[in-house]
């Protein structure tokens, strides 16, 4: 049975419904496609946009305006723009391209728009940082004098890296240039830095195989994976890096520190002169636009060591350049030197003589230099550089068959050592501790006499001698950083020791018979 209403309940009921109507009206400006094609899209009536800001598209395609012409706005598409027709209504979201950061992204894999790609779910992240962003100024800048230990001997000793600098990975193909930078991720465990990885024009099969990497070696704990893999659009390419430097700002701007990795920049070069082109940009030198040194260096200018007064944090960033047969001096290799803080420069030929990490000591260099290094490593690796330079001509002059006298063939041997014991496998980063006293004893001449196909295994042995029966020595060394008297006193002796019992020097020692 129901019961019918009076006037007043029907009457009351409306003015309710009046009271509680609330009139929002939205403008949108919004514009149509011209023409569409190769990830390019030309749009007509969106005459407030921004540069650099992102459009909405049909079908969920995004998309960022970068030409500001007279009568058309040039997009790029961040996704597959057969579905973009011509005629379809594009609407402004008044906002700049932003991605996720946060503690949420911490070991996720995710895509230039942040969008996660490890199958792990969306990210819960809170806030968001538009990925162009201006780097600090002067003032909030403090000097580099923290080092980032790479746990490379080769490059803690002699090309040193600190937190806030900006140190390039240059050399040829398959020379090791991302097995550097994995490794250096690796040896961040435990040390409060967190990492951010990005993958460039990659296959999706080497960044598969990064992933498994860092996952064995429990480094996924600290990094986040930013991907952009060589069959996405070239916007999204373009994009990679910008994102990944984002997502380690928000780590910086809270006082922590961070390394972020960009693998390579001369793929990202290439995505932005693919966009430039369709764009119809005036080419340049080897057909770039002529912004792309501005491409870079806002890029890398953001990383830095932030004073206390600014938060104290930092941003170290290892960006990576491939060359064409060693070329260093092409147009993007130069622009990128000419931004960054030093160079570390592999070599092809020393690749394939057995010498890796193939880093050429000659011409790579540190600009932060030695207020990089603890004060040990300082003074061990003092005369390091010099001592394989003079080695590295000995070398050459010795090829010749000259006759040499006892002077040269003593240095010829010891820079053979010192080449020796900087060899390292990779995934086998070492401690500092362990390499100021691999270097003090090559140096100092321990491993003089010991034949060169079994100085690895002598280096091992020592490590392990020196871990057991003299563990005070490595104890002072990670507590103070200083080799001081009393250290090198205690260190000379068990060095003595080691020789005394270590059954391949003793072999080394026994008379040749003639």
């Amino acid at each position: 049975m129901t019961t019918a209403l009076t006037a007043t309940e029907i009457v009351g009921a409306i003015k309710e419904q009046i009271r509680r109507y609330n009139l929002e009206l939205e403008f949108r400006e919004s514009g149509t496609v011209l023409e569409v094609g190769d990830g390019i899209a030309r749009v007509f009536g969106l005459e407030e946009v921004m540069a650099g800001e992102l459009l909405l598209f049909p079908h969920g395609v995004m998309g960022m305006a970068l030409n500001l012409e007279e009568d058309n706005v040039g997009c790029v598409l961040f996704g597959d723009d057969h579905l973009v027709r011509e005629g379809d209504l594009v609407v402004r979201s008044r906002r700049m391209v932003e991605v996720p950061v946060g503690e949420a992204m911490i070991g996720r894999v995710v895509d230039a728009l942040g969008r996660p790609l490890d199958g792990k779910g969306p990210i819960p992240a809170m806030r968001t940082r538009p990925v162009e962003g201006p780097a600090p100024g002067i003032a909030e800048r403090g000097p580099v004098k923290t080092p980032l230990q790479t746990g490379i001997m080769a490059i803690d000793a002699m090309i040193p890296i600190g937190r806030g600098q900006r140190e390039l990975i240059i050399g040829d193909r398959q020379t090791g240039k991302t097995a550097l930078a994995i490794d250096t991720i690796i040896n961040q465990r435990e040390t409060g830095v967190l990492c951010v990885y990005v993958a460039i024009g990659q296959k999706a099969s080497t960044v598969a195989q990064i992933l498994a990497a860092l996952e064995e070696h429990g480094a996924m704990e600290y990094t986040t994976i930013v991907m952009a893999t060589a069959d996405a659009p070239a916007p999204l390419q373009y994009l990679a890096p910008y994102t990944g430097c984002a997502i380690g700002e928000e780590f910086m701007a809270q006082g922590r520190d961070v390394l972020v990795i960009y693998d390579d920049l001369y793929k990202h070069a290439v995505a932005y002169r693919t966009m430039s082109l369709l764009l119809r940009r005036p080419p340049g030198r080897e057909a770039f636009p002529g912004d792309i040194f501005y491409l870079h260096s806002r890029l890398l200018e953001r990383a830095c060591k932030l004073t206390e007064a600014a938060g104290g944090g930092s941003m170290t960033a290892l960006p990576i350049v491939e060359t064409q047969a060693g070329d260093i001096s092409a147009y993007i290799p130069t622009n990128v030197i000419s931004i960054t803080d030093g160079q570390i420069i592999l070599s092809p030929d020393l690749f394939f003589a057995g010498v890796r990490p193939a880093i050429n000591v000659g011409l790579s260099v540190s600009r932060v230099g030695g207020k990089a290094q603890i004060p040990a490593m300082k003074k061990v690796a003092a005369h390091l550089r010099l001592d394989l330079a003079q080695y590295r001509e000995l070398e050459a002059f010795a090829q010749f068959g000259a006759e040499l006298d006892r002077t040269t063939r003593a240095r010829l041997n010891r820079g053979e050592k010192i080449v020796e014991i900087l060899k390292q496998e990779q995934f086998r980063p070492m401690s500092v501790e362990d390499q100021v006293i691999s270097i003090y004893a090559v140096t100092n001449g321990y491993f003089d006499d010991v034949p060169t196909q079994e100085v690895k295994k002598v280096q091992a042995e020592l490590l392990r001698f020196l871990q057991t029966e003299a563990s005070t020595i490595r104890s002072r060394l990670q507590t103070t950083g200083d080799l001081d008297r009393t250290t090198v006193e205690a260190l000379e002796r068990a060095l003595k020791r080691f020789k005394e019992r270590c059954a391949v020097l003793g072999r080394a020692q026994k008379p040749a018979r003639g």
